[in-house]
Protein backbone atom coordinates (compact mmCIF):
# COMPACT_ATOMS: atom_id res chain seq x y z
CA UNK A 1 0.00 0.00 0.00
CA UNK A 2 2.73 2.38 0.69
CA UNK A 3 2.57 2.51 -3.57
CA UNK A 4 0.13 5.56 -3.16
CA UNK A 5 1.30 9.46 -4.23
CA UNK A 6 -1.02 12.27 -4.77
CA UNK A 7 -1.83 11.15 -8.40
CA UNK A 8 -2.90 7.43 -7.79
CA UNK A 9 -6.14 6.77 -9.47
CA UNK A 10 -8.20 3.88 -9.04
CA UNK A 11 -10.12 1.94 -12.40
CA UNK A 12 -13.97 2.24 -12.14
CA UNK A 13 -16.10 0.05 -13.34
CA UNK A 14 -17.09 2.23 -16.20
CA UNK A 15 -13.67 2.05 -17.05
CA UNK A 16 -12.70 5.61 -16.09
CA UNK A 17 -9.87 6.21 -13.51
CA UNK A 18 -10.77 8.43 -9.94
CA UNK A 19 -7.80 10.22 -8.07
CA UNK A 20 -7.45 8.23 -4.87
CA UNK A 21 -7.93 11.48 -2.75
CA UNK A 22 -10.75 14.06 -3.60
CA UNK A 23 -11.51 17.80 -2.32
CA UNK A 24 -14.77 17.56 -0.58
CA UNK A 25 -16.69 21.21 -0.78
CA UNK A 26 -19.96 19.99 1.49
CA UNK A 27 -20.83 23.28 3.48
CA UNK A 28 -18.04 25.33 1.58
CA UNK A 29 -19.56 29.36 0.95
CA UNK A 30 -20.01 29.73 -2.50
CA UNK A 31 -18.44 33.08 -1.59
CA UNK A 32 -15.11 30.92 -0.98
CA UNK A 33 -15.60 28.08 -2.72
CA UNK A 34 -13.23 29.44 -5.77
CA UNK A 35 -10.46 30.19 -3.77
CA UNK A 36 -10.17 27.13 -1.33
CA UNK A 37 -10.65 25.21 -4.64
CA UNK A 38 -8.14 27.01 -7.12
CA UNK A 39 -5.63 26.11 -3.89
CA UNK A 40 -6.40 22.37 -3.81
CA UNK A 41 -5.59 22.45 -6.88
CA UNK A 42 -2.47 24.13 -6.59
CA UNK A 43 -1.47 22.03 -3.66
CA UNK A 44 -1.83 18.62 -6.11
CA UNK A 45 -5.56 18.11 -5.68
CA UNK A 46 -6.79 16.57 -9.00
CA UNK A 47 -10.80 15.86 -7.86
CA UNK A 48 -13.51 17.92 -6.33
CA UNK A 49 -16.18 16.47 -4.87
CA UNK A 50 -19.26 18.57 -5.17
CA UNK A 51 -23.29 18.53 -5.23
CA UNK A 52 -26.34 20.77 -6.27
CA UNK A 53 -27.91 20.66 -2.64
CA UNK A 54 -24.32 22.15 -1.91
CA UNK A 55 -24.85 25.72 -4.45
CA UNK A 56 -21.25 25.61 -4.75
CA UNK A 57 -20.97 23.83 -8.35
CA UNK A 58 -20.17 26.91 -10.44
CA UNK A 59 -17.63 28.31 -7.67
CA UNK A 60 -15.71 25.31 -7.66
CA UNK A 61 -15.99 25.02 -11.47
CA UNK A 62 -14.61 28.65 -11.58
CA UNK A 63 -11.56 27.88 -8.69
CA UNK A 64 -10.63 24.67 -11.37
CA UNK A 65 -10.47 27.08 -13.92
CA UNK A 66 -8.68 29.43 -12.40
CA UNK A 67 -5.70 27.22 -11.54
CA UNK A 68 -5.10 27.07 -15.19
CA UNK A 69 -4.88 22.75 -14.93
CA UNK A 70 -5.94 21.79 -18.16
CA UNK A 71 -10.04 20.20 -17.63
CA UNK A 72 -8.98 16.60 -18.74
CA UNK A 73 -6.70 16.42 -15.72
CA UNK A 74 -9.26 17.12 -13.08
CA UNK A 75 -12.28 14.90 -12.02
CA UNK A 76 -15.55 16.77 -10.89
CA UNK A 77 -18.25 15.22 -8.85
CA UNK A 78 -22.01 16.48 -8.37
CA UNK A 79 -24.90 14.77 -7.41
CA UNK A 80 -29.15 14.77 -7.56
CA UNK A 81 -30.00 16.72 -4.57
CA UNK A 82 -32.03 14.33 -2.15
CA UNK A 83 -34.88 15.87 -2.55
CA UNK A 84 -35.42 15.71 -6.31
CA UNK A 85 -35.31 12.37 -6.59
CA UNK A 86 -37.40 11.47 -9.74
CA UNK A 87 -36.55 11.29 -13.80
CA UNK A 88 -38.01 14.66 -14.58
CA UNK A 89 -35.95 16.10 -11.96
CA UNK A 90 -32.56 14.22 -12.49
CA UNK A 91 -32.44 15.43 -16.15
CA UNK A 92 -33.19 19.27 -15.42
CA UNK A 93 -29.93 18.76 -12.97
CA UNK A 94 -27.92 16.73 -15.76
CA UNK A 95 -28.07 19.98 -17.63
CA UNK A 96 -27.94 22.44 -15.03
CA UNK A 97 -24.77 21.17 -14.30
CA UNK A 98 -23.16 21.69 -17.22
CA UNK A 99 -24.74 25.18 -17.35
CA UNK A 100 -23.49 26.24 -13.91
CA UNK A 101 -20.01 24.54 -14.43
CA UNK A 102 -19.54 25.46 -18.18
CA UNK A 103 -17.65 21.99 -18.19
CA UNK A 104 -18.53 20.08 -21.51
CA UNK A 105 -18.80 16.71 -19.35
CA UNK A 106 -18.95 15.58 -15.41
CA UNK A 107 -16.94 13.28 -14.63
CA UNK A 108 -19.23 11.03 -12.36
CA UNK A 109 -22.75 12.21 -11.00
CA UNK A 110 -23.95 10.78 -7.93
CA UNK A 111 -27.61 9.73 -6.78
CA UNK A 112 -27.12 12.04 -3.54
CA UNK A 113 -29.16 9.50 -1.26
CA UNK A 114 -31.78 6.88 -1.82
CA UNK A 115 -34.99 9.30 -0.58
CA UNK A 116 -37.86 9.44 -2.68
CA UNK A 117 -39.23 5.88 -3.29
CA UNK A 118 -38.09 2.96 -5.72
CA UNK A 119 -39.63 4.98 -8.64
CA UNK A 120 -38.69 7.71 -8.44
CA UNK A 121 -34.78 6.40 -6.94
CA UNK A 122 -34.74 4.38 -9.90
CA UNK A 123 -36.14 7.06 -12.46
CA UNK A 124 -33.12 9.09 -11.39
CA UNK A 125 -30.82 6.49 -12.42
CA UNK A 126 -32.43 6.50 -15.77
CA UNK A 127 -31.69 10.02 -16.14
CA UNK A 128 -27.94 9.64 -15.31
CA UNK A 129 -27.37 6.74 -17.38
CA UNK A 130 -29.15 8.90 -20.56
CA UNK A 131 -26.63 11.31 -19.67
CA UNK A 132 -24.21 8.96 -20.09
CA UNK A 133 -24.73 8.09 -23.36
CA UNK A 134 -24.89 11.29 -24.30
CA UNK A 135 -21.38 12.17 -23.26
CA UNK A 136 -22.91 14.63 -20.64
CA UNK A 137 -21.50 12.14 -17.96
CA UNK A 138 -18.82 9.81 -18.01
CA UNK A 139 -19.67 8.09 -14.91
CA UNK A 140 -22.56 7.19 -12.35
CA UNK A 141 -22.89 5.99 -9.01
CA UNK A 142 -24.85 6.59 -5.77
CA UNK A 143 -24.23 7.93 -2.64
CA UNK A 144 -25.68 6.74 1.07
CA UNK A 145 -26.89 3.35 -0.33
CA UNK A 146 -27.12 1.09 2.12
CA UNK A 147 -27.13 -2.91 0.82
CA UNK A 148 -30.93 -3.12 0.33
CA UNK A 149 -30.80 0.06 -2.09
CA UNK A 150 -28.09 -1.42 -3.87
CA UNK A 151 -29.23 -4.89 -4.16
CA UNK A 152 -32.83 -2.96 -5.57
CA UNK A 153 -30.40 -1.06 -8.23
CA UNK A 154 -28.36 -3.84 -9.65
CA UNK A 155 -31.98 -6.05 -10.12
CA UNK A 156 -33.15 -3.53 -11.81
CA UNK A 157 -29.66 -2.78 -13.88
CA UNK A 158 -29.52 -6.34 -14.68
CA UNK A 159 -33.30 -6.39 -15.72
CA UNK A 160 -32.64 -4.03 -18.13
CA UNK A 161 -29.45 -5.29 -19.73
CA UNK A 162 -31.81 -8.23 -20.28
CA UNK A 163 -34.33 -6.46 -21.95
CA UNK A 164 -33.34 -3.80 -23.76
CA UNK A 165 -29.23 -4.84 -24.45
CA UNK A 166 -26.22 -4.92 -22.39
CA UNK A 167 -25.24 -1.24 -20.87
CA UNK A 168 -28.64 -0.16 -20.82
CA UNK A 169 -29.11 -0.68 -17.37
CA UNK A 170 -26.04 1.71 -16.26
CA UNK A 171 -22.57 1.07 -14.88
CA UNK A 172 -22.36 1.24 -11.13
CA UNK A 173 -19.57 2.75 -10.44
CA UNK A 174 -19.10 4.62 -6.83
CA UNK A 175 -21.10 4.25 -3.75
CA UNK A 176 -20.18 7.35 -1.13
CA UNK A 177 -20.96 6.95 2.27
CA UNK A 178 -19.95 8.24 5.80
CA UNK A 179 -16.63 5.80 6.72
CA UNK A 180 -13.91 5.70 8.91
CA UNK A 181 -13.09 3.69 11.74
CA UNK A 182 -16.17 4.16 14.02
CA UNK A 183 -18.48 3.53 10.67
CA UNK A 184 -16.47 0.92 8.77
CA UNK A 185 -19.92 -0.46 7.23
CA UNK A 186 -19.07 -3.85 6.57
CA UNK A 187 -21.62 -5.08 4.61
CA UNK A 188 -22.04 -2.20 2.38
CA UNK A 189 -17.75 -2.12 1.95
CA UNK A 190 -18.16 -6.13 1.45
CA UNK A 191 -20.95 -5.78 -1.09
CA UNK A 192 -18.97 -3.06 -3.22
CA UNK A 193 -15.96 -4.57 -3.07
CA UNK A 194 -17.12 -8.20 -4.26
CA UNK A 195 -18.44 -6.38 -7.98
CA UNK A 196 -15.54 -3.65 -8.04
CA UNK A 197 -17.25 -0.73 -6.97
CA UNK A 198 -15.39 2.18 -5.96
CA UNK A 199 -15.92 3.32 -2.28
CA UNK A 200 -15.45 6.73 -1.44
CA UNK A 201 -15.59 8.08 2.30
CA UNK A 202 -17.71 11.39 3.10
CA UNK A 203 -16.41 12.38 6.66
CA UNK A 204 -13.04 10.59 6.65
CA UNK A 205 -11.73 12.53 9.52
CA UNK A 206 -15.02 12.02 11.62
CA UNK A 207 -15.60 16.12 11.56
CA UNK A 208 -12.86 16.82 13.62
CA UNK A 209 -14.59 15.09 16.39
CA UNK A 210 -11.54 12.40 17.68
CA UNK A 211 -8.76 14.56 17.01
CA UNK A 212 -7.58 13.75 20.67
CA UNK A 213 -9.41 10.11 20.37
CA UNK A 214 -7.10 8.05 22.59
CA UNK A 215 -7.10 5.50 19.59
CA UNK A 216 -5.55 7.51 17.38
CA UNK A 217 -3.39 9.91 19.74
CA UNK A 218 -0.34 7.16 19.72
CA UNK A 219 -0.63 6.24 16.13
CA UNK A 220 0.00 10.05 15.50
CA UNK A 221 3.21 10.22 17.68
CA UNK A 222 4.05 6.99 16.72
CA UNK A 223 4.17 8.22 12.81
CA UNK A 224 4.53 11.65 13.02
CA UNK A 225 1.78 12.78 11.93
CA UNK A 226 -1.89 14.33 12.82
CA UNK A 227 -4.67 12.20 13.93
CA UNK A 228 -6.12 13.56 10.99
CA UNK A 229 -3.69 12.06 8.32
CA UNK A 230 -3.93 8.92 10.72
CA UNK A 231 -7.38 9.01 9.51
CA UNK A 232 -6.98 9.28 5.94
CA UNK A 233 -4.05 7.05 5.64
CA UNK A 234 -6.48 4.13 7.07
CA UNK A 235 -9.12 5.41 4.16
CA UNK A 236 -6.35 4.91 1.68
CA UNK A 237 -5.32 1.85 2.72
CA UNK A 238 -8.71 0.50 3.11
CA UNK A 239 -9.00 0.87 -0.54
CA UNK A 240 -11.43 3.92 -0.06
CA UNK A 241 -10.80 7.22 -1.67
CA UNK A 242 -11.20 9.89 1.00
CA UNK A 243 -13.34 13.36 0.68
CA UNK A 244 -11.68 15.37 3.29
CA UNK A 245 -12.93 19.12 3.29
CA UNK A 246 -11.55 22.30 4.91
CA UNK A 247 -11.48 25.74 4.04
CA UNK A 248 -8.06 26.15 5.74
CA UNK A 249 -4.88 26.42 3.52
CA UNK A 250 -2.51 24.83 6.08
CA UNK A 251 -5.53 22.17 6.26
CA UNK A 252 -5.98 21.53 2.62
CA UNK A 253 -2.49 20.80 2.43
CA UNK A 254 -2.29 18.85 5.94
CA UNK A 255 -4.73 16.34 4.58
CA UNK A 256 -2.36 15.54 1.18
CA UNK A 257 0.78 14.92 3.17
CA UNK A 258 -0.24 11.02 3.30
CA UNK A 259 2.05 8.99 0.89
CA UNK A 260 5.89 9.28 3.40
CA UNK A 261 3.88 6.79 5.75
CA UNK A 262 2.10 3.71 5.91
CA UNK A 263 0.19 1.90 8.82
CA UNK A 264 1.24 -1.62 9.71
CA UNK A 265 -1.27 -3.96 9.41
CA UNK A 266 -0.97 -4.30 13.54
CA UNK A 267 -2.08 -0.52 13.46
CA UNK A 268 -5.09 -0.58 11.05
CA UNK A 269 -6.26 -3.99 13.10
CA UNK A 270 -6.05 -1.56 15.80
CA UNK A 271 -8.33 1.22 14.04
CA UNK A 272 -11.30 -1.91 13.71
CA UNK A 273 -13.30 -0.93 16.72
CA UNK A 274 -16.58 -2.78 15.28
CA UNK A 275 -19.22 0.36 16.55
CA UNK A 276 -21.58 2.17 14.46
CA UNK A 277 -21.45 5.73 15.20
CA UNK A 278 -22.57 7.99 12.45
CA UNK A 279 -21.32 11.65 12.78
CA UNK A 280 -23.40 12.70 9.77
CA UNK A 281 -27.27 12.27 8.75
CA UNK A 282 -27.50 8.26 7.91
CA UNK A 283 -30.05 7.25 4.96
CA UNK A 284 -28.75 4.10 4.12
CA UNK A 285 -30.85 2.38 6.83
CA UNK A 286 -34.18 4.49 4.84
CA UNK A 287 -36.61 1.64 3.99
CA UNK A 288 -39.07 3.83 1.58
Amino acid sequence: MGRFSFTSTLRMPSGYEIPVLGYGVYQTPANVAAEVVEHAMKVGYRHVDSAVAYRNEAPSAEGITNSGIPREQIFFTTKIPPKDMSYENAKKHVDNSLRETGFDYVDLYLLHSPYGGKTNRLGAWKALVEGVEAGKIRSIGVSNYGVHHLDELEEYIKSTDEKDGKGKGGILSVNQVELHPWLARKDIVDWCDKRGVILEAYCPIVRATKAEDPLLLPLAKKYGKTTSQILLRWSLQMGFVPLPKSVTKSRIEENAQLYDFELSAEDMKSLDTGVYEPCAWDPTVSRD
